[in-house]
Formats: C-alpha cells, structure tokens, sequence
C-alpha cells in the first residue's frame, strides 16, 4: 500500500508541470511575440447612431493600454500591426419596464467586422467578420428624470464592448 501511494505521489509530482492547460485572463496571447506595436484605425461607422465610432475606437485603444505586453502607436508606420474595423449595427432593445411604462433596462447589440493585420505584408493575424457584442445596461430614472443618458450609456457599454473585443482578439475566445 506504501508503494501505491508513493508511485501516486511521484506521478503527481512529475505531472503538475505541465498544468492543466488553463491560465489567467490577460495573461496569454495568440499573436506572435514580434507582434509589440498596434495601430487602431478609427472605425468606419455604418450604423445610423452618430460618432459611435469614435467611442468605441477609444474605447478599445483604452483596453489594449491596459495589456503592458503591447504598445499603442499613432501611426500604421510605428506599428508591428494595424487593428481596424467597420461598425454595422447599433441596437437598443427596451427588455425591462417599470410600472409607469417607461423602459428601464436596454439590451444593447453592437455588429462589427474587424480584423489584425500585420503591417506591410498585409498578413491577417485575426479576424471576425460580423463579431456580435451584447449587453444590458439598467436606466435607473427618477420620477421626474428627463435627461439624455444615451452618451453615458455607450461610454459604459463602448468599455465592455472593447473588453470583450480585446480578450477574442489576444486570446482566442
């Protein structure tokens, strides 16, 4: 019985280099290690809501800063490689009311193709053609509220939607 337990024990021991395959979010990354330097072209707006674009081109330009493993240069000349994207949908969907009928909660859809690719040669490193971003955000409304909260809405959701984008695009998720 001894013998089983230490021929167990030397398995484990021997075995737990080489892990389960699992690792922490931000910690990996499917681009090529050369791969340092992006550029985020602005992107092309084919929704009907206006300046989006630029919301949500900042918003993933904020997102790649916080991963210290990559740079975010001003130009495609500076860039190991260009990240670019053309926005097709902007939905807002009222999926919650309150008693006085007004919604309280939107499902928000945002539609994008967007692609990495290597700068000179073209080579496309990742791509997602009609990449889909959901996401709820709750309007909390007084009871004589009558401001405009779309602006604060996208800024929450531009966020998410870039986080996500971020972690498909370094990850593979």
């Amino acid at each position: 019985m001894k013998q089983e337990n230490l021929l167990i024990l030397v398995a484990v021991v021997l075995l737990a280099p080489f892990g389960c395959g699992y690792g922490l979010i931000g910690r990996t990354s499917n681009l090529p290690e050369d791969v340092t330097e992006i550029f985020v072209e602005p992107l092309q707006n084919r929704t009907t809501r206006s300046r989006i674009e630029l919301e949500l081109t900042q918003s993933i330009i904020d997102e790649l800063v916080t991963r210290r493993r990559y740079t975010v240069v001003r130009s495609k000349a500076e860039s190991d490689a260009v990240l670019s994207g053309v926005l097709t949908a902007f939905i807002v969907r009222p999926v919650q009311f309150g008693a006085d009928g007004r919604a309280t909660e939107y499902e928000i859809t945002i539609r994008a193709n967007m692609g990495l690719a290597r700068t000179g040669s073209e080579e496309v490193l990742w791509s997602q053609d009609d990449y889909v971003f959901k996401g709820d955000y709750a309007l909390e409304l007084g009871e004589n509220t009558v401001f405009d909260f779309e602006d604060a809405t996208i800024a929450v959701v531009g966020r998410r939607f870039a986080q996500s984008l971020v972690i498909d695009l370094l990850e593979g998720f």
